[in-house]
């Protein structure tokens, strides 16, 4: 008697991928049941970790990366990138404007001083040699991109040394700036005039107007007008106004000689931006749902700090009994909407500390943002549900891969990271928090930040391509003896 043994089926990549996106997926909620059932003030931890989810799926699904953005425009004259971000801060415009109207926005401008452009210039030469900005290495990590990893730990850990640096970095700082911190009268334990970060934060930052246009041309009587200023001003108009000169400069020559037209008619030149906005669905599909998202975001936080009836996340951990790593306030950073950077710092921080190294006698850490356990951070989990949604979108498409960076690439992740991290906290935040949210809430000092991206992108481009090219000449040199 024979017995037949069935041939095994091969379960295609594909089917394997979307499997493994649903595997993680069933963890995220299993794992979100029983923090809620354990704690249901958990919840406010979930609302952050879920949208990161989401950011992470949309980023993923049309590559999404301001760094790309800038970086394609200067070195290929590629518009795509530049112009989804542009569809992405129109539509987080409009939803900020409903949600401020309706009473749950928590936004809160960022002083307007040369510290913006600086910090921005110095992210955006960073963000040529990592491949990606904040969001994007983020992302990417999700993927599998292990030099994407490094860029993230690098960012981590600059923060947070940069703001807890002192010595001859001291001497380096204005008398002007030290007078300042001294008169704030801080408590004594953060030695508010020994380090640079502290002096120039007390001293220099806290010193400048934070405020909307609406606040700054008065016309905050009526919540009406305060959001039509901020939404039609700083937003939309602009918007519109780059969305034009993207297509002038960059869209509009090529478009018009592939469709044979010498003279256009204004028709035409409308048919022309179409074309722009849709000529890569994903990064515009993904432009869209950011905007949308973003917006709920900050719907979806003002509506739990109002049922919890808190202003802070510190406030539920606290009554938790979870005091370690709050600030002297019983704080915790908690933006309220999407950001990227301090959270990470925090991890960098958290880390330090655990090496037995204190990092709460500073302004950054102990008087707003403390130093929560990874496993409490909430904005934390924002960035740990990217990598999630980014890496159930690359399973799904079948784009997930982990890739090692040679040395070169491991050096410049490690390089770039630490010069984004080290210009994310001088601008007081990155391409997420100190633009994306900002001019679409309806605070211009955002613009100040793209404009510094832009320059520092621009001369890291070229000193990149200088890199490249003197590579190639002295490996050409090499072959020729």
């Amino acid at each position: 008697m024979s017995t037949t043994t069935a041939p095994a089926v091969a379960t295609p990549a594909g089917q394997t991928g979307s499997i493994k996106a649903l595997g993680l997926f069933v963890a995220g909620v299993l794992l979100s049941i029983w923090a809620v059932v354990t704690d249901v003030r958990l919840a406010y931890i979930l609302v952050y970790a879920w949208f990161g989810v989401g950011y992470g799926l949309l980023l993923q699904y049309g590559r999404f990366c301001m760094a790309a953005a800038v970086r394609d425009l200067f070195a290929v004259r590629v518009p795509r990138m530049a112009v989804g971000m542009m569809i992405a801060v129109g539509l987080y415009a409009l939803v900020s404007a409903a949600v401020t109207l309706a009473g749950f926005s928590g936004f809160h401008p960022n002083p307007m001083g040369w510290h913006v452009l600086i910090g921005a210039a110095i992210f955006g030469f960073g963000i040529v040699f990592t491949g990606g900005c904040a969001s994007g290495s983020l992302y990417k990590a999700g993927e599998g991109n292990v030099g994407a990893m490094l860029v993230v730990v690098a960012i981590s850990f600059s923060q947070a040394l940069v703001v807890s640096a002192g010595g001859w970095l001291d001497r380096l700082v204005p008398a002007s700036w030290t007078a300042s911190a001294e008169a704030k009268d801080m408590p004594a334990e953060l030695s508010v005039t020994q380090g640079w970060f502290d002096q120039f934060t007390a001293g220099y930052v806290w010193d400048l107007k934070a405020a909307t246009l609406a606040d700054r041309l008065g016309a905050t009587d009526s919540p009406w007008v305060a959001v039509t200023v901020n939404t039609l001003l700083v937003a939309i108009v602009p918007v519109v106004v780059i969305l034009g000169l993207l297509y002038w400069v960059y869209f509009r020559p090529g478009y018009m000689r592939r469709a044979k037209v010498a003279s256009p008619t204004p028709g035409q030149h409308l048919a022309g931006v179409w074309a722009m906005c849709t000529a890569s669905r994903n990064t515009a599909l993904a432009g869209a749902g950011l905007g949308v998202l973003a917006g709920a975001h900050v719907w979806a936080t003002g509506a739990m700090r109002a049922h919890f009836e808190v202003d802070n996340f510190g406030e539920l951990l606290a009554a938790m009994n979870h005091h370690a790593g709050l600030s002297m306030q019983d704080t915790v950073f908690d933006p309220g909407y999407w950001y990227i950077t301090t959270q990470e710092a925090q991890w960098g921080a958290w880390v330090i500390e655990r090496l037995g190294v204190p990092m709460r006698d500073n302004l950054f850490f102990g008087l707003d943002n403390g130093v929560p356990s990874p496993l409490l951070n909430a904005p934390g989990f924002m960035s740990i549900g990217i990598i999630a949604g980014a890496a159930m979108m690359a399973l799904a498409r079948r784009e997930f891969k982990w890739k090692l960076p040679n040395l070169e690439a491991a050096l410049f992740a490690v390089v770039g990271g630490t010069l984004m991290g080290i210009g994310a906290r001088i601008a007081m935040g990155c391409n997420i928090g100190a633009f994306f949210a900002t001019v679409t809430n309806g605070d211009p000092s955002g613009w100040v930040f793209l404009l510094g991206m832009a320059l520092g992108a621009f001369a890291g481009v070229k000193v990149f391509a200088w890199w490249v090219d003197w590579q190639a000449a002295r490996r050409g040199d090499d072959l020729a003896l």
